[in-house]
């Protein structure tokens, strides 16, 4: 099979990273609104406004690209696509709702994906009639700059589907793994073990959260530390995939610190809120001074 229109639903920074890569790629996107109608295309403009000051395309390649995006609140538009991907909240309800409202609309050929980071495939795939269409292709956060996509197969998900999904993804300019269908795949197992003990070293007083990022950043060669990662990916999204993370394997490791536990509770989130391990109000990264961790 051939993809050559998409939808993504989801207008969020991950839908609207999948949409920009997507129709910078060539496809005909589809980007089915969610919540906020505006932030989805905002974001797109930014990250197109970016390459073109750094001169990776010019304003026309910019204008080409806005041209093979249409925007929709209507499901209808879903009819003639060949490859849907979903990247709203990681809720089930939510996706349950999102999957059973495509499958049937969709063609019969149409390929379902799902961007979550935590829930299970298999069971997602229940959601729709054809479970052997259903997929994961997981990206990471930024969606244009991030290589790599996690492809996650559920119970009955085909070969052909897997194949169609990875060469669609490789076409994106991404590189792939196949993973297990299970708690956290694969990327997530590593990072959130990693970035959970960043945040048990700060609450032990082993070092400051500046310190522990500059440590990531010079000694392991990450191009960020644990801490400014936390907060540009969300720390509601980094508390829930711990919490997922303890309830499917009961380990203590997964357990969530409790510093990560209140800043969350608190709704300082991250770069979103202006406020997460970091100060962002003055429009640059700047240590607490309002919190004591």
């Amino acid at each position: 099979m051939e993809v050559k229109k998409v939808m993504v639903v989801g207008s969020g920074t991950m839908g609207a990273g999948i949409v920009q890569v997507a129709a910078q790629s060539g496809y005909d996107v589809v980007m089915k609104l969610h919540r906020n109608m505006e932030r989805g295309m905002n974001l797109i403009n930014k990250g197109l406004d970016f390459l073109v000051k750094k001169e990776k395309i010019t304003a026309e390649d910019k204008q080409a690209v806005l041209g093979r995006i249409k925007l929709t609140t209507d499901w209808e538009d879903a009819k003639d696509v060949d490859f849907v991907i979903e990247s709203i909240a990681q809720d089930f309800a939510s996706k349950k709702e999102t999957f059973e409202k495509l499958d049937k609309i969709c063609g019969p050929d149409t390929i379902f994906a799902t961007n979550t980071s935590s829930l299970a495939i298999t069971k997602l795939a229940t959601c729709v009639s054809r479970p052997d269409k259903f997929i994961g292709t997981h990206f990471f956060n930024p969606v244009p700059a991030m290589r790599l996509v996690e492809i996650i197969r559920g119970l009955k998900t085909s070969l052909d589907t897997i194949e169609t999904a990875e060469k669609f993804i490789h076409s994106l300019k991404k590189e792939t793994v196949r993973v297990k269908d299970v708690p956290g795949f694969l990327v997530n197992r590593i990072n959130q073990a990693f970035r959970n003990e960043a945040y048990h070293c700060l609450s032990e007083g082993v070092a400051s959260i500046e310190d522990i990022d500059k440590a990531a950043k010079l000694a392991l060669n990450h191009p960020m530390g644990p801490f400014e990662v936390a907060d540009l990916v969300g720390l509601d999204i980094g508390l829930s995939v711990l919490k997922g993370l303890y309830d499917s394997y009961r380990d203590p490791k997964w357990w969530p610190d409790m510093n990560l536990e209140q800043l969350a509770e608190s709704g300082d989130l991250g770069r979103k809120t202006k406020k997460g391990w970091y100060d962002y109000s003055s429009g640059e990264k700047k240590p607490r001074t309002d919190v004591e961790f």
